[in-house]
C-alpha cells in the first residue's frame, strides 16, 4: 500500500502546487484523529529536502522509504525517479546510522546533451552518519553534522552506466521559534562527486555548495505545514573550480504523523530562478531540474 501511495502522490506533485495541496488534504483526512503529538518538535523527519538536528533516541530503529522525483530540463521530456529503502538505528546517544539501497527510473526524450533512454535499474548503496553536537533543549539552537556517502552504478541525472561516488556534507541548525507551534531550520551543504562513465570512458568531477531554509507550523496536533527555500551553486571539480550554474528552489512541505509508529512527509519545489554559466537565462535547466518532489514514509519497529 505504501508503494501505491508514493506513486500517486509523486505523480500529483509533478502536476503542480494546487494538486500537491490536494494530496496533503487527502493525507490529513486519512490520518487517524486520535494521534497526538508530544510537546515541542522532533525535527529528524519533518522536513522534505532539509534535515533537522534531531537524530532520535538511543536504541530507536526505523524503516523508511524515500521517493524523489525530478522533472523538466531545457527541452524534450525529462522524468527521473529515485526510490530508496533505508534502515535507521541510533546505537549511541546523539549518533544515528542509516544504510540504504536505491532504484531509479529514467524517462528521457529529446533533452539536449542527454541520451534518450527509458529504463529501470538498481542504482547503488548509501551510508548516512549523523552526530548531534548541540541539543536545542539545552542550547540556543540545535546543531548536527551529517555525511551521506553513496556509491552508484547509474548516474542519477542521465541514467548512464558507470561508477559514481560522492558524499553529501551537511551542517544542520534548527530552533523552535514559537514553543510547540513554529520551528525554523538552516542547512549548509557541500556535495563533491566523482563519476566515470562506462560507454565513453570519460571521467567527471563536480561539486555543489548550497544553503537551505525551512519553516514549519503546527496546524493540528499531528500535522505540520510549511515551506522550504534552497539555493545551490555548482562547480567543475571537487574543489569548487570553474563555475557551472546556480538555482533557487522554493516550495511547500507537509508532515503528517499517521500513528504512534508511522509518519509521512511530502515536499514539492520548483526552480524559481537560476542561471547557467555564460547565459542570461532566468532558469538553469542545464545543471538543475524545473521541478523536484519528495515523499517519505517511515515506521518505527
Amino acid at each position: 500500500m505504501a508503494e501505491a501511495v508514493e506513486a500517486v502522490v509523486v505523480f500529483c506533485m509533478r502536476l503542480g502546487a494546487s494538486t500537491f495541496w490536494t494530496a496533503v488534504a487527502c493525507a490529513v483526512a486519512l490520518a487517524p484523529t486520535g494521534v497526538s503529538a508530544e510537546e515541542g518538535f522532533d525535527t529528524e523527519h519533518i522536513f522534505g529536502f532539509l534535515i533537522g538536528s534531531d537524530v532520535g533516541n538511543q536504541g530507536e530503529r526505523e524503516f523508511q522509504t524515500q521517493t524523489t522525483g525530478r522533472f523538466g530540463k531545457g527541452g524534450g521530456t525529462y522524468r527521473a525517479l529515485e526510490h530508496e529503502v533505508e534502515i535507521e538505528i541510533v546505537p549511541l546517544p546523539n549518533f544515528r546510522v542509516e544504510v540504504g539501497g536505491t532504484a531509479t527510473l529514467h524517462d528521457i526524450t529529446g533533452v539536449p546533451d542527454i541520451d534518450d533512454r527509458r529504463q529501470f535499474n538498481f542504482q547503488g548503496l548509501s551510508l548516512d552518519l549523523r552526530y548531534r553536537l548541540l541539543d536545542r533543549e539545552n542550547a540556543p539552537f540545535g546543531m548536527t553534522v551529517a555525511a551521506e556517502t553513496h556509491g552508484d552504478r547509474i548516474d542519477e541525472v542521465s541514467g548512464a552506466k558507470g561508477r559514481m561516488y560522492g558524499t553529501d556534507f551537511t551542517l544542520a541548525f534548527d530552533r523552535e521559534l514559537i514553543p510547540n507551534f513554529a520551528i525554523g531550520a538552516l542547512n549548509l551543504i557541500y556535495q563533491p562527486e566523482w563519476a566515470r562513465f562506462e560507454v565513453s570512458g570519460l571521467s567527471e568531477k563536480n561539486s555543489t555548495i548550497g544553503a537551505a531554509f525551512a519553516g514549519m507550523v503546527r496546524v493540528r496536533p499531528n500535522v505540520l505545514l510549511g515551506g522550504e527555500m534552497r539555493y545551490f551553486r555548482q562547480y567543475e571539480g571537487i574543489g569548487l573550480g570553474e563555475f557551472s550554474g546556480q538555482a533557487l528552489f522554493v516550495g511547500p512541505t507537509a508532515y503528517v504523523q499517521l500513528s504512534e509508529q508511522s509518519r509521512l512527509t511530502l515536499s514539492w519545489s520548483m526552480q524559481a530562478w537560476g542561471r547557467p554559466a555564460g547565459s542570461g537565462a532566468n532558469l538553469d535547466l542545464v545543471n538543475f531540474e524545473r521541478h523536484q518532489a519528495r515523499l517519505v514514509f517511515g515506521i518505527n519497529f
